[in-house]
């Protein structure tokens, strides 16, 4: 998975303050502990001494594995018989190990020279958490998607309902989020305004940054923008752009409603044709036809649009009217 830095940090920064808290609360129980029951401290200076003769017995040649097993045995009963002394007093057993987030890696965020289940899921927490900040996805939900508010009715167009057509369209977009890898196919989502684009859209969003992928999402307005800020900069690092052109899944939302210039066309078409080449989806939502879009934009905007995203059709009425006409 491909996280940004400053989520990457974020994910080390409280790895890092977890493991320095569970040994400060070790040292701590330690000398409570030392302080209380006596006998532990005697016990822990002949772990300390079997230690160094461990060390000492390397050296004895053929006599040393021998001579090693039954140190090893010794110091294993001391350690129960610091247990038993701690349990006698009313404490824990495990009461002076430090109480790691993460037993697996002792908070140090790898194993065997691997990064722990416990950084990984710590990454897509905070990739989550960063997709609220900007965005209402933590209340857009495929289980929350409702279809009560489109009509049953056969479509004079399509004859099909409403109803019908977005019932196929939300499990196309359920399965979408569930199969998503980084050979997933892009997504035009099209239609009119209030018909639950931004919704699923969103509800892709939850599920795919739920499973560690790297999602952008913002509204075309301020993707377009904070990337012309960057670039007419002078500390200009190309972060934003690096962002929007390489992480796994880019959404781009509302389409079509940014103030429309010559650097808001030359930046989508890039950021379209760039992910077209590298195989990286895209998910896009709008409320403009193909006909505007191709007047706001331009054809070769539309037709890299067209000829390579999966075209999805909202259709019904206004949703945002109906509840509130309700």
């Amino acid at each position: 998975m491909s996280y940004t830095k400053k989520i990457i940090d974020k994910a080390d920064e409280i790895i890092t303050a977890r493991k320095n808290r569970a040994e400060s609360i070790q040292q701590v129980r330690h000398t409570e502990i030392v302080t209380k029951i006596p006998a532990v401290a005697q016990y822990e200076s002949q772990l300390s001494s079997c230690g160094f003769d461990i060390l000492k017995a390397i050296g004895m040649g053929e006599n040393a594995e021998k001579y090693i097993k039954e140190l090893s045995e010794m110091n294993l009963k001391t350690q129960e018989h610091i247990r038993e002394e701690l349990v006698k007093a009313g404490y824990p057993e495990d009461y002076l190990e430090p109480p790691y987030t993460c037993k697996k890696c002792g908070d140090s965020g790898t194993v065997g020279g691997y990064y722990c289940e416990c950084r990984k899921e710590l990454l897509a927490q905070l990739n989550l958490q960063e997709l609220y900040a900007v965005s209402p996805a933590e209340n857009c939900r495929f289980d929350n998607f409702s279809l009560d508010y489109y009509s049953d009715d056969p479509d004079d167009v399509y004859g099909i309902s409403a109803k019908v057509r977005m019932q196929s369209i939300l499990e196309y977009c359920r399965c979408y989020a569930e199969d998503f890898d980084l050979d997933s196919g892009s997504l035009y989502l099209h239609g009119s305004t209030g018909l639950g684009k931004t919704h699923l859209s969103l509800a892709i969003a939850n599920v795919v940054a739920a499973k560690g992928y790297n999602i952008i999402y913002n509204s075309a307005y301020n993707i377009f923008s904070a990337l012309e800020k960057e670039k007419f900069s002078y500390s200009n690092t190309g972060e934003e752009e690096a962002k929007v052109l390489n992480c796994e899944l880019l959404i781009i939302d509302d389409l079509g409603s940014e103030f429309s210039s010559q650097y808001s066309k030359d930046a989508l078409y890039n950021i379209i044709n760039t992910r077209v080449n590298t195989g990286r989806p895209v998910i896009i939502s709008t409320n403009l036809t193909e006909n505007e879009l191709e007047a706001k934009y331009s054809q070769r905007v539309t037709s890299r649009i067209i000829g390579n995203y999966t075209s999805l059709l909202f259709v019904g009425k206004d949703i945002r009217q109906i509840k509130n006409n309700n």
